[in-house]
């Protein structure tokens, strides 16, 4: 069994911080950016693998939900700006079924 050296992991930085370095704090412009594209590439991701598993191509999708097969091709790259009502038209094509839950965020 490998023995981890306790003080050289105690050293090492943690995501946070690594992302507070590159990005800046939560709540600044950057890091702002940052976490909007990041969600933009995970879910656009997510549809991808859902689509490619159903064997669909970007422009049957498209066709489904009255758009261009390049507005799936940047939302699957995480490079559009995607609506609610346009990932829940392109989720239900997808057979994903997305059930909200309100959370309250104000501390």
């Amino acid at each position: 069994m490998i023995q981890l050296d306790e003080e050289k992991l105690a050293k090492l930085p943690t995501t946070n911080q690594l992302l507070d370095e590159k990005y800046g704090f939560d709540g600044t412009p950057e890091r702002e950016e940052f976490n909007a594209k990041a969600i933009a590439w995970y879910y656009g991701t997510l549809l991808r693998d859902r689509r490619k598993e159903l064997k669909l191509t970007q422009k049957e999708v498209a066709e489904k939900i009255g758009r261009e097969q390049t507005y799936i091709a940047r939302i699957e790259r995480g490079k559009a700006d995607m609506q609610i009502s346009s990932f829940f038209r392109i989720a239900a094509v997808l057979g994903i079924q997305f059930i909200p839950s309100f959370v309250s965020v104000i501390r």
